[in-house]
């Protein structure tokens, strides 16, 4: 089996360490440098890469790092129990809810952005989850 790991860049570190831990539950495994965290309590490893020099060098052209927000394809879902207070509790910290919470086959949904524009949902299952439009 492949192991995944999840990277994050935040444009603060000790903001995104106090918004992935105060408003997910995740816990502050361990500090690799500066500028590089991992956190714990998912099931699979969240990094965060934060203080990071305003440009990166990509295919050979200097690209300017940008924390306005941005839509990848690419995101990550959070699995909750309480939708409602854990979208009140990240909205707190500095997270926009991008659209009203909706309704899903497999219970609810909000997509939100974190402080430094990085797109993930909530999800909080109803019945039996996924397995419940599986077809």
């Amino acid at each position: 089996m492949i192991e995944v790991h999840a990277y994050i860049e935040v444009a603060d570190l000790e903001r995104g360490i106090a918004f992935y831990c105060d408003g997910l539950g995740l816990s502050l495994k361990r500090r690799l440098s500066p500028s590089w965290v991992e956190l714990g309590g998912a099931n699979l490893p969240i990094f965060l890469l934060g203080n990071r020099p305003p440009t990166a060098t990509l295919a050979g052209t200097q690209v300017q790092r940008s924390f306005a927000r941005h839509w990848t394809p690419v995101h990550l879902d959070f699995i909750v129990s309480d939708l409602d207070s854990v979208v009140a509790r990240l909205t707190a910290l500095g997270a926009t809810l991008d659209r009203p919470v909706q309704p899903a086959e497999y219970g609810r949904m909000a997509n939100l952005a974190d402080p430094f524009g990085n797109g993930f949902d909530l999800i909080e299952f109803s019945g039996s989850g996924y397995d419940g439009v599986s077809r």
